[in-house]
């Protein structure tokens, strides 16, 4: 029987590059994002490796919303093995002009959201004594930047539930993992170079040298693929004495 992986936030950037490689390995996928097309993205995917896919359109602001999804999944695809938490927001501001409407959404969509998945097939995976739950955080769970205080705030946040789930969970075969990525160049990415070169009177080469990539040793954006591979192993049976660390794939920038 296959296995299944749901994974948040999977329709674009990360998410879909992750999901894309679990379906690769032949994984059926649940799908879940805010994009109007996203049932579209998860059945083109399933065709494309032979895999089952569903979508689920889930807003993880309501617990409800998630514990409907992932019933959902568990009654379509019989079982959840893996889940990876990757769905995430940004904002920036200094502090003291911070809007408490954007601190609340980065806290409930990046921190308080991994908790009601990984809650919610908790019982299924303790039940079969086998799950997988990955976390995509950030370097910026492991160091902090300025103006980002409501995300670093979140990621450091799932560093420590990571930790928590990994000991509750490694007496039934559950572990838990984090992977912490530097800057990676998905369209979200994109968008902020664009913003920030405007607002800096800069180009956009400059924003990626002097900006973006300023604190990592390896001047480079970190791949998508690297980030889907490493997912992969964790999720697998190799890695099953591998819990509760948080892995950066920052170009050395957590090194220095």
């Amino acid at each position: 029987m296959k296995k299944t992986a749901l994974i948040t936030g999977s329709t674009s950037g990360i998410g879909l590059a992750i999901a894309r490689c679990f379906a690769k390995a032949g994984y059926n996928i649940a799908f879940n994002g805010l994009e109007a097309n996203g049932a579209e993205i998860a059945a083109e995917v399933g065709k494309e490796f032979g895999i089952k896919t569903s979508f689920s359109p889930a807003n993880l602001m309501k617990p409800e919303a998630i514990q409907a999804m992932v019933a959902e999944a568990e009654t379509f695809f019989g079982q959840i093995d893996v889940l990876v938490n990757n769905a995430g927001v940004q904002f920036v501001s200094p502090v003291e002009d911070f809007p408490i409407e954007k601190w609340d959404l980065i806290i409930g969509v990046n921190m308080s959201a991994v908790f009601h998945t990984s809650k919610a097939v908790w019982k299924g995976m303790k039940a079969r004594g086998f799950g997988r739950i990955i976390n995509i955080t950030s370097a910026h769970g492991l160091r902090a930047s300025e103006f980002k205080s409501a995300y670093v705030t979140s990621k450091h946040g799932v560093t420590g539930l990571t930790k928590v789930l990994a000991l509750e969970g490694a007496p039934f075969g559950i572990t838990c993992n984090a992977i912490c990525p530097g800057y990676v160049r998905t369209p979200l990415v994109e968008g902020q170079i664009k913003d920030q070169a405007k607002a800096h009177n800069m180009t956009e080469e400059e924003v990626i040298e002097k900006v973006m990539l300023k604190k990592q040793a390896i001047k480079d954006f970190v791949s998508i693929e690297a980030l889907g591979e490493l997912a992969l192993f964790l999720a697998s049976e190799t890695a099953s004495e591998l819990t509760g660390v948080s892995i950066p794939v920052d170009g050395g920038w957590t090194a220095q």
